[in-house]
């Protein structure tokens, strides 16, 4: 049977997760190694020289072993491929992240930092994101013909498949694109606020966010503000 790790950065109490635990298990056997809390933006960090807890966790699918960890999401990996398998899993499964992962964003990603990380282990490994919205329609409908078509679609080293649903009701969703290229352009350009002044002359500042809809056609990023689904390939640092 088709041994499945499934990880997220949004904690292992999310809904998203949630979804794709119930969707893949159609494709095989699962494991849940997730974060104890969020971790959001945690790209591919990982713990060095300090403990990791990893505690049995009673997930709510019935048939699923979980387990949450302190660490990132690529320590869940790590810890799921290298410590609690026997043996290495056939797939991870990274997701479903609440909230886009394409374009530049991606290099922040706690979600694709961790199907990084399954790359990187030599197993076989999908990022699934959707917008943060309450509209799961679009992801739910395609959820199961996508993984299924790439679970089976190989991968060279280094490479993961990048997934990611709009937020759109599923009658105003035109399609799936497939090879979408990572586009150069972000969803929301940094805007720097302000907050009060502080000791020794420094400052308190927060990062907000403008929201940008402009991508070069054929992008991951031109496909989702389209009201496409978007699916690419993404290489890991070290791919030539």
């Amino acid at each position: 049977m088709t041994k499945i790790l499934i990880t997220n950065d949004d904690g292992i109490d999310a809904d998203g997760m949630r979804r794709l635990v119930e969707a893949a298990k159609a494709f095989g056997e699962v494991l849940v190694v997730a974060p104890d809390g969020q971790r959001s933006a945690s790209a591919h960090s990982i713990a060095i020289r300090h403990p990791l807890d990893v505690f049995e966790y009673a997930y709510p699918v019935p048939g699923v072993t979980a387990y949450t960890c302190s660490g990132m999401p690529a320590d869940c990996v790590r810890v799921g491929v290298r410590y609690i398998l026997k043996e290495k899993p056939d797939l991870v499964l990274a997701g479903i992240n609440y909230g886009y992962n394409s374009a530049t964003d991606i290099q922040y990603s706690g979600t694709c930092g961790a199907a990084f990380e399954g790359a990187f282990q030599g197993v076989h490994s999908i990022a699934v994101s959707e917008n943060a919205s309450d509209c799961h329609e679009v992801t739910d409908h395609y959820l199961h013909e996508v993984l299924d078509e790439l679970i089976h679609t190989p991968l060279s080293y280094g490479m993961i498949h990048n997934v990611n649903f709009p937020g759109c009701p599923l009658s105003e969703c035109k399609g799936i694109l497939r090879d979408r290229t990572v586009s150069r352009s972000m969803f929301y350009d940094d805007k720097y606020k302000k907050l009060k002044k502080l000791e020794k002359s420094g400052y308190q500042i927060i990062v907000d966010g403008q929201f940008n809809n402009k991508a070069e056609e054929g992008t991951d990023m031109h496909a989702l503000v389209n009201n496409y689904v978007s699916i690419g390939r993404v290489n890991n640092v070290g791919v030539m």
